[in-house]
C-alpha cells in the first residue's frame, strides 16, 4: 500500500486528540440546554449507548449524568477508531430556582432529554398592592 506522507497529518491528530478526547479520555458528551416556559431542557448526544448504562444522579443541585459506550470484544485489525468509548460523565450545576425533586427523563435515538421544572418559589407571582387604612404586610 503506497501512502503519501503529509507532516501536518499527525500535528492534526494531536491537536485533535488534545480538544476532542482519546480512547482512554473520551471527550464530554454534547449537550444542549434551553427554557421554556416554566420547563428547563437539557439533551445529551449519546449514540450508541444503550439505555441500561445511563445512570443519573441528583444531589442538592447537581446533576450527574454517566454513561458507557463498550470498547468492542472482537480480535479483528481495526483500521479506523474515531469514535470514543468508555466511560462519559458531566455534571450540570443546577441554580436554586429549579426543581430537582421532579426532573423526568427520557432516552430515544441516541439523545438523553432531562425535563427539569421551574421550582414554585422562583415564578413571577403578583403582590396586591394596599392603600390607606387597609395596608397588610407583604409575604413571600
Amino acid at each position: 500500500m503506497l501512502m503519501r506522507t503529509d507532516p501536518f497529518r499527525e500535528l492534526d491528530r494531536l491537536t485533535q486528540q488534545m480538544f476532542d478526547g482519546t480512547l482512554a479520555h473520551p471527550s464530554v458528551m454534547p449537550m444542549d440546554a434551553w427554557r421554556d416556559g416554566d420547563t428547563f431542557h437539557v439533551e445529551f448526544d449519546l449514540p450508541g449507548v444503550a439505555p441500561d448504562s445511563i445512570d443519573l444522579d441528583v444531589e442538592r443541585n447537581v446533576i450527574t449524568v454517566k454513561a458507557e459506550r463498550p470498547h468492542r470484544a472482537s480480535d479483528a485489525q481495526l483500521i479506523a477508531a474515531e469514535r470514543p468509548r468508555g466511560i462519559f460523565s458531566r455534571q450540570l450545576f443546577l441554580g436554586d430556582n429549579l426543581d430537582t425533586d421532579h426532573i423526568t427523563a427520557g432516552y430515544e435515538a441516541g439523545v438523553l432529554t432531562l425535563q427539569i421544572p421551574v421550582a414554585e418559589h422562583a415564578k413571577p407571582r403578583k403582590i396586591t398592592v394596599s392603600t390607606g387604612e387597609n395596608l397588610q404586610a407583604i409575604s413571600a
